[in-house]
Parts: structure tokens; C-alpha cells; sequence
């Protein structure tokens, strides 16, 4: 069950990773171990390690201190739209990070609703990239930590301020220290998002910022400096292996911590003046800062040279001239997108779902260390990933470096830990003893499989599937190197399109933003629908 996963990673994850790690490293047979010093060593370098540490750890704090209390609200609290909302705030998460980028874009740069209305831009500076990663991660805090805060029962925390205890007090000796894995938990998602953060500050950061993953991207495809790029992925894939490492002993550390509470229905209604404008404070901070954000980008791709309309959207449509980045019709990029993005999520599905099945069902160290393999895509630099296909699947058997497959097979590799993260937990729930009655009662395997294992897991299947499609639909860090020309996805496109200026392309850019938006939105509140209509399964 484990060798089409293993396939699959050692073929288009292994290989291409280490045959342009390799390039950049070895020259005519021989290891240069002196690069590593020739580039950790320039001040440049150093002010990009600085920089990526530094606006991670920024981002980070900013979204705890923001998100902290929408958790607390959304454990606590019972209020009409509740679902719809907490949707609402996991859409930034699963958006592309071009569209975050082309949102705040419209929002904080030149021509931006606050350029317009105040002359203010903040696109030039760094809290451009900041408020982003707010926005992108908020519903990280929200998820992990409001989904154990719900599940502490407060009747400790009000024990304790009957024995004497202020209200802050009781929150920090009770409640704080049950949170604590939670919050560790969840800062460090965040800090692994923003640290190799791309699409963001590619967009806004311009040529004053850049992260480890932006300068892997400009070495590799500005310079072709292959050395330089191999150094920093290496440096980036140890760091983001420390993280990971952290990362699991912080998730081992959480689920002690909900073993030894109780959970308790502890959601009501807003009590008190205090509890009432919190609750309206932070509804104020999910429209000023998750909604308006998506806001503009609609009303930016609406507000055509001659007022509002659909000029952009039908501009999509006009075939490129002599001075376009094009060679088809921008609007091409949406069918693409849906095509590359549906057969990625099947190749997701089968790798993940296998994976996940033979993972459900054995243990030791061996298939631990494959759990953590499955993350790696997700923390590697997918830039070194875009750049490792070309180079390294261009020759026979594997040559494929012309071929349609390639988008699918670098968006199945974000999808996968997807797939695996959502089945999982299931499929161990899932009773051995029934497999067995099945085929003491002369099943096959397959059969047993069918009639036993996908009614239990049909909705995760759905739930995983929904994921992968996402994902997929705004992978663009490997996809912007293996996209062709003349089959560009809707990342591509949008980047494409902000890179060149005028007016025309501006607003194609916020129209095709718009529409990945739509897609990725319709998916995220088909998945809720799933997730809450539950019947047993979960």
C-alpha cells in the first residue's frame, strides 16, 4: 500500500529537490563545501536571513494578539451567523497567496482605496506584508486554539475566582496554562507560514523585501545563480525541519492537555455590556480586516476606465497583442486552473489516501518517519520544487519536462499532507473487527474496502478531496516555473499581469483575483456545509 506513495515522492519530490540542490552544489563531480560559506557569508545574504526571521516572528505576534480574542468569541460565544462567519474568517487561509497579495494591493497601494480616499499607500513599507499575514493566518488562531478553548469547561476558571481569585488572575493559573499547547501550537503554524512566505511579499515587498523563498526565486530565475539558490534552500529546509520537529512535540504536548480536561457546551449567548462589545469589536475586526480587504479587490475589478462595469472581466477575453506577456487569452487561465487543479486532486487523493490507509493501520518508526516525510512538501521551497522539475524531468523515462502532467504532479504534492491530515484520524477510528467479520464472511479486500472502510470515510474523502482542489487551484510557487506559455494557470496570470504596468492590466489582474477568490470561497463553504452537517462519521 506504501510503495505508489513512496513512488510518487521519490519521483517528483526526492529527485527533483536533490537534483537542483546538487547542480548548485557539485561541479564536475566534486562537493564545494566552500559555497556555503561564499554565500552565508555576504551581508546580503544575512540581511535576508534577518529580514525572513524577523517579519516571521513580527507576523506572528500580530496575528496572536489579533486572533486570540475572535477564538475566545467564537468558543465562548453563541450569536446568529455563527457557522457562516467562522467560514466567512477561513477563507483568507485557503485564497492563493497572489490574490492576498493583489487584495491588500488594492487596498494599501498606489491607486488603493486608502491612496484615494487619504493619500495614505503602505504598500512600499513592511506593514503592507504584516497585515497581510494577519489576514492569511487569522483563522490558524482561531481554529487551533478556539477549537480547545471550547472544550475547557469555565466552571474551573469560576471555581477559582469563588476561592478568591480575580478574573485575571483565575484566566492565567486556570485557564492560561490549559491554552498554553494550543497557543504553542498555533504560533508555530504561523511563524512556518510567514517564514516561507512567498506570493505576499513577492507582491508587496517589492525590491526592498525579501524572504528566504523570494531570494531562492530571484537567484534561481532572474540570475540563475544555482549555487546561491541551492545554499539558501538547504539553510530554509533545516529550518523549516527544526520547525516541524517543534512543531509535533508542541501537538503531543495538546493532545495531553485535552486528555486531562473535560468538555463542556460552553458557548452562550453574550452576557453583560463587556462581553456584548467584545463580541461587536471583534465582528469590527473581521470586516475591517478579513472582508474589506476582498472587498476591494471586487470593487478594484469592477471600476473600469469608463466607471463601473465588466470591462476588465471582458478584456479577459481579447486575444493578446504584440507588447502582452501572453500568448492566449488571459481568460484561458480559469479553465486551466480548474483542470490542472481537478487532476491533481485525484493523483491527492489516491497518494494521500493510500498513504493515509497503510499509516491508519501500522506503526513503529519506520511509517512515523513517512507521517513526517508527507509534510515536508509543504515547508520545502517550492520555487527549488518548479525549478527541480525542469532540470531533473527531462530525459528519458521521465521526460516530461513538455508535458501537461507537470502543473498536476507539483499541485499534488501540496495536496497530499492535505489528504493525509483530513483521512487519518477516520480511518483509525475505523473498527478492525468489522474488516474482519467482512472477510471471515468471504469479502475480498477489496470488497471489504468498499462495503466496510468508504461508507465510514466518504465524508473525510469528500472534506480531503475539497482541500486538495484548493490548494491546488493556488499553488504558484513551482507552478510559475513549469506553466507553459500558452497554458498559464490563474496564480500565473494574476502575477503576470501585476507585473506589467498600465490600467488595463491592473484591473485584469483584480478580475482574475476575483474570480480565484469566488472559487476558492464556494469550496471552503462546501467543506463547512460538510464539516456541520454531520452524521456519524467524524
Amino acid at each position: 500500500m506504501l510503495v505508489v506513495p513512496l513512488a510518487f515522492f521519490a519521483l517528483f519530490f526526492g529527485y527533483p529537490v536533490s537534483a537542483i540542490v546538487g547542480r548548485g552544489l557539485f561541479e564536475d563531480g566534486r562537493w564545494h563545501p566552500a559555497r556555503f560559506a561564499e554565500v552565508l557569508s555576504t551581508p546580503d545574504t544575512a540581511g535576508i536571513i534577518w529580514f525572513t526571521l524577523w517579519q516571521a516572528a513580527a507576523s506572528t505576534l500580530l496575528t496572536l494578539l489579533i486572533a486570540l480574542p475572535g477564538a475566545y468569541v467564537f468558543a465562548r460565544f453563541e450569536f446568529p451567523g455563527k457557522q457562516l462567519l467562522r467560514a466567512v474568517v477561513t477563507v483568507p487561509f485557503v485564497l492563493p497567496t497572489v490574490v492576498v497579495g493583489s487584495a491588500f494591493l488594492g487596498l494599501l497601494g498606489r491607486g488603493g482605496l486608502l491612496d484615494d480616499l487619504w493619500g495614505v499607500r503602505l504598500d512600499s513599507g513592511v506593514w503592507a506584508i504584516l497585515l497581510a499575514h494577519v489576514f492569511f493566518n487569522y483563522a490558524v488562531v482561531v481554529r487551533t486554539v478556539g477549537g480547545l478553548w471550547s472544550q475547557l469547561d469555565p466552571r474551573q476558571e469560576e471555581a477559582a475566582q469563588v476561592l478568591g481569585a480575580g478574573r485575571f488572575a483565575a484566566w492565567r493559573r486556570v485557564t492560561l496554562p490549559a491554552l498554553a499547547p494550543a497557543v504553542a501550537a498555533a504560533a508555530l503554524m504561523v511563524f512556518l507560514f510567514t517564514f516561507t512566505s512567498f506570493g505576499v511579499v513577492q507582491i508587496l515587498g517589492g525590491a526592498r523585501y525579501a524572504t528566504l523563498e523570494v531570494e531562492i526565486y530571484r537567484q534561481t530565475a532572474q540570475f540563475l545563480d544555482l549555487p546561491t539558490a541551492a545554499v539558501l534552500t538547504l539553510l530554509q529546509f533545516a529550518a523549516v525541519a527544526a520547525l516541524l520537529g517543534v512543531h509535533a512535540w508542541t501537538v503531543r504536548r495538546r493532545e495531553s492537555a485535552l486528555r486531562l480536561v473535560g468538555s463542556a457546551g460552553a458557548a452562550r449567548r453574550p452576557r453583560g455590556r463587556a462581553q456584548w462589545a467584545l463580541l461587536w469589536s471583534q465582528l469590527a475586526v473581521i470586516a475591517v480586516l478579513l472582508v474589506l480587504p476582498l472587498v476591494v479587490l471586487v470593487e478594484r475589478s469592477l471600476a473600469g476606465p469608463d466607471g463601473y462595469g465588466l470591462a476588465f472581466y471582458r478584456a479577459l477575453r481579447s486575444p493578446p497583442d504584440a507588447t502582452s506577456t501572453f500568448v492566449v487569452p488571459p481568460v484561458t487561465a480559469v479553465a486551466n486552473s480548474l483542470g490542472y487543479a481537478a487532476v491533481a486532486t485525484v493523483i491527492a487523493l489516491v497518494v494521500g489516501g493510500l498513504a493515509a490507509a497503510a499509516l491508519a493501520r501500522r506503526g513503529g518508526g519506520f511509517f512515523r518517519g513517512f507521517d513526517a516525510l508527507l509534510m515536508l512538501p509543504l515547508g520545502t521551497s517550492a520555487v527549488t520544487v518548479g525549478f527541480g522539475f525542469l532540470i531533473a524531468l527531462d530525459a528519458p523515462p521521465l521526460d516530461l519536462r513538455s508535458s501537461w502532467i507537470l502543473v498536476p504532479l507539483a499541485q499534488a504534492l501540496v495536496g497530499v499532507p492535505f489528504v493525509v491530515r483530513t483521512m487519518l484520524p477516520v480511518l483509525r477510528a475505523v473498527d478492525d473487527r468489522l474488516r474482519e467479520a467482512a472477510t471471515v464472511l468471504g469479502a475480498s479486500p477489496l470488497r471489504a474496502w468498499r462495503e466496510v472502510d468508504l461508507p465510514l470515510v466518504r465524508r473525510a474523502l469528500l472534506v480531503a478531496a475539497g482541500f486538495a482542489f484548493a490548494v491546488s487551484l493556488g499553488e504558484f510557487g513551482a507552478t510559475v516555473f513549469i506553466a507553459r506559455a500558452d497554458s498559464p494557470t490563474l496564480p500565473v496570470a494574476v502575477e503576470r499581469l501585476l507585473g506589467r504596468a498600465g490600467e488595463l492590466n491592473y484591473g485584469q489582474a483584480m478580475a482574475l483575483s476575483t474570480v480565484l477568490m469566488v472559487v476558492c470561497a464556494v469550496t471552503l463553504l462546501a467543506l463547512e456545509r460538510l464539516r456541520t452537517d454531520r452524521s456519524g462519521e467524524f
